[in-house]
């Protein structure tokens, strides 16, 4: 793009240059420029064609990549810890954290609508962009490039504490640790407490009828998950070891 882009006729796109060398690739004009276009912008200039295809491209670059490293790097980590790692650093959030410190927000061609209510920032714009730009890499470079992209920028997530914390269903790994394993009934007894304008829930995750962990929070579905995510360590550590 030699020139700004504007996103509704009157706010201006930066310049692209910056990005791409964030991103460390070039990215040829309209291939950009395609990666760029959320389907609100689209719809309002015409039927403009939209980042979509890119997007549905860059998430399978992505997942291979993201995969085939996981494979490679823990050669003795089981399929359901590669999984939630895996699921960690492609889920939204961290798509959508590496697409901030790249600074992809503002050069996202965005409609009316959606640059009134803060659509530059929204988690899910900037994570479904950030697979487009992958997509466009794949386009116009190949999968070499492709992946090289993905190591330089979604990669490095693994090394971030608390990532993998904040982004997995921790009630699901209970639930499905107490089934394979024939625990028991997994329960999450809940106490309410503190003023109504300002609620508090404890919960008390429980398996088999023994305390694993508890948890505090404003609404009793986080306090169910938290206590989940607190639990989790000491309810693994009586799991039997993998191939015992």
């Amino acid at each position: 793009m030699a020139s700004p882009q504007t996103r509704t006729g009157s706010v201006p796109v930066p310049e692209s240059s910056a990005l791409l060398e964030r991103l460390g690739v070039h990215i040829t004009a309209g291939t950009l420029e395609r990666a760029l276009t959320h389907r609100s912008y689209a719809y309002e200039h015409g039927g403009l064609p939209t980042n979509e295809r890119l997007e549905f491209l860059g998430d399978s670059v992505l997942g291979f990549v993201v995969t085939d490293h996981l494979f490679t790097a823990f050669p003795d980590l089981p399929e359901g810890d590669l999984a939630r790692r895996r699921a960690a650093i492609v889920s939204t959030r961290a798509l959508a954290k590496v697409a901030r410190r790249i600074g992809v927000g503002p050069h996202v061609r965005l409609g009316t609508g959606e640059t009134r209510t803060g659509g530059a920032d929204k988690d899910s714009i900037l994570a479904d962009t950030f697979e487009a730009l992958i997509g466009a890499v794949y386009r116009d470079h190949g999968a070499v490039a492709a992946a090289a992209l993905v190591h330089r920028h979604v990669v490095p997530l693994l090394d971030e504490p608390g990532l993998l914390r904040e982004s997995t269903d921790w009630k699901t790994v209970v639930a499905e640790a107490a089934s394979r394993h024939g625990l028991g009934e997994v329960r999450y007894d809940i106490e309410g407490q503190g003023p109504a304008h300002d609620p508090r829930f404890r919960a008390t995750l429980t398996v088999g009828g023994r305390a694993f962990g508890s948890a505090v929070a404003s609404s009793k579905k986080q306090a169910e998950r938290d206590a989940a995510a607190e639990g989790w360590p000491e309810l693994s550590a009586t799991l039997p070891a993998a191939g015992s």
